[in-house]
């Protein structure tokens, strides 16, 4: 049995239309180097996407693989449970809380991003249990957010294929428009009224739900697989401050943004925001082994350590969560961050990706070009004037996904047929012009085939 016919009979694919997988298979992907990937059959393609959103120092960093065949030798799996730890877990606890922002001052690990936003979670509750407030448990997320897709996480994004028939949300999660000015604002509405109204939203909510029932607003700085939404530039300034007027928390997704992804160590960096406790993941390993956080503020802390003398214990808490050989690959990628100034070149270089980006406008099936740092989308739409979308049964951004891959791009199709991009970070000037050449060819046989099939 081939191997294509292997990965069909026995694996589950996550992300995946199962029944087409059925009928194309997988490609199976074999090797990698820099920002490139090769398949079984040999074929190279540009990793546009970086994994999914996370391999930032590229599919061949030595250092890294070293870092974890050391550890490896050493001590290949301990706990950080009764009182036990081990060194890379305390150097990365301590190099996490340096270049934290907002002075978060201790650090909570887990496995992945949706067991770090699953934690945010129920640290709230057991927070506001704590201090009395035993009916501030509601969490405030937005339309087409991405928070994960546990059931925790995934109550909290807001995306139809992560909801549907999954009988989420299942905690008491209420939504709030999502703050993309192209497709949400009204017809001459400018983008400062277009915020105003969006906090006029927040705040009814707010008084309507009552806020002494309201533990947290979560945000990702850009909504990423919701359609990589930056939003105006006030928006992040007048959210917070009806945050803080009633007095509900702020908790930063930083899973996809975090370690220069935007041109700064952090999205809440860029973006001017001060979160009250922050998740992150992806990148903090380049992805070369699972890991995720949370980040979170002394007063919280202090709430978690009195309980903790109350109830005995503080019983949370995750196997591998902590686990020392992925701790040390994290904290080798944050010290090779350093070495080779990643940020610095991801400002350099970025200054270029979004040129080029904007450049697609242009293109007669791009309606909105959109980006910061080295993470950026075009959206698709049947008609640029009035940006009426494509009906979803034409399945454009499908069709466009797919000619990228004849091309050697592996770009991600999001909702609303917006093709994204989020290379690794290491990724350089004639290589991104190599990643927007072969997406205008995408775009130009895409144009093609919709004249044909009379999509228009």
């Amino acid at each position: 049995m081939s191997s294509k016919s292997r990965d069909i009979e026995y694996l589950i694919h996550s992300m995946t239309n199962l029944a087409h997988h059925e009928t194309i298979g997988p490609s199976i992907m074999t090797k990698g180097k820099g920002i490139y990937v090769y398949n079984q059959e040999g074929k190279e393609y540009i990793e546009g996407i970086g994994g999914l959103w996370c391999t930032s120092l590229g599919f061949d960093e030595n250092e890294l693989i070293e870092a974890a065949i050391e550890q490896m030798k050493d001590l290949p799996f301990y706990h950080v449970a009764n009182h036990k730890s081990t060194l890379p877990v305390i150097g990365l606890s301590e190099k996490l809380v340096e270049i934290a922002p907002n002075n978060l001052s201790k650090v909570f690990y887990t496995c992945s991003g949706s067991e770090a936003n699953d934690t945010q979670i129920k640290l709230l509750w057991y927070y506001n249990n704590a201090k009395g407030l035993t009916k501030k448990k509601k969490i405030l997320s937005r339309y087409n957010s991405y928070h994960g897709s546990s059931i925790g996480s995934g109550s909290l994004t807001s995306i139809p294929t992560f909801e549907d028939d999954f009988d989420l949300p299942i905690i008491p999660v209420r939504y709030v428009t999502c703050p993309h000015y192209y497709r949400n604002s009204n017809k001459g509405e400018t983008e400062t009224e277009f915020t105003g109204r969006l906090i006029s939203e927040l705040e009814e909510l707010i008084i309507r739900e009552d806020p002494d029932t309201i533990a947290a607003f979560v945000a990702e700085p850009i909504m990423s697989a919701g359609g990589v939404i930056i939003p105006p530039k006030d928006y992040y300034t007048r959210l917070q401050a009806i945050l803080r007027k009633y007095d509900i928390r702020l908790i930063v997704d930083e899973v996809i943004t975090g370690f220069g992804r935007t041109g700064n160590m952090w999205g809440s960096q860029t973006f001017g925001i001060n979160g009250d406790s922050l998740t992150c993941g992806k990148a903090l390993s380049s992805a070369y082994m699972p890991i995720g956080a949370v980040l979170i503020d002394d007063e919280m802390y202090q709430i978690m350590l009195e309980q903790s003398k109350k109830i005995g214990l503080f019983s949370h808490g995750f196997t591998f969560g902590g686990h020392p050989t992925s701790a040390a690959v994290a904290l080798k990628t944050l010290q090779l961050m350093e070495e080779r100034k990643i940020i610095e070149h991801v400002r350099e270089v970025s200054v270029y990706f979004n040129e080029r980006l904007k450049k697609l406008e242009e293109h007669p099936l791009v309606g909105e070009a959109r980006g910061t740092g080295l993470i950026g989308a075009i959206e698709l739409v049947k008609d640029k004037k009035s940006r009426e979308p494509f009906n979803s049964i034409s399945k454009v951004g499908k069709y466009v996904i797919k000619k990228c891959e004849d091309y050697g791009l592996i770009a991600r199709n999001l909702i609303g047929d917006t093709i994204a991009l989020c290379p690794p970070l290491i990724i350089k000037e004639d290589e991104i012009n190599e990643t927007f050449d072969r997406l205008l060819k995408a775009l130009n046989d895409t144009e093609l085939w919709i004249k044909k099939e009379n999509i228009l």
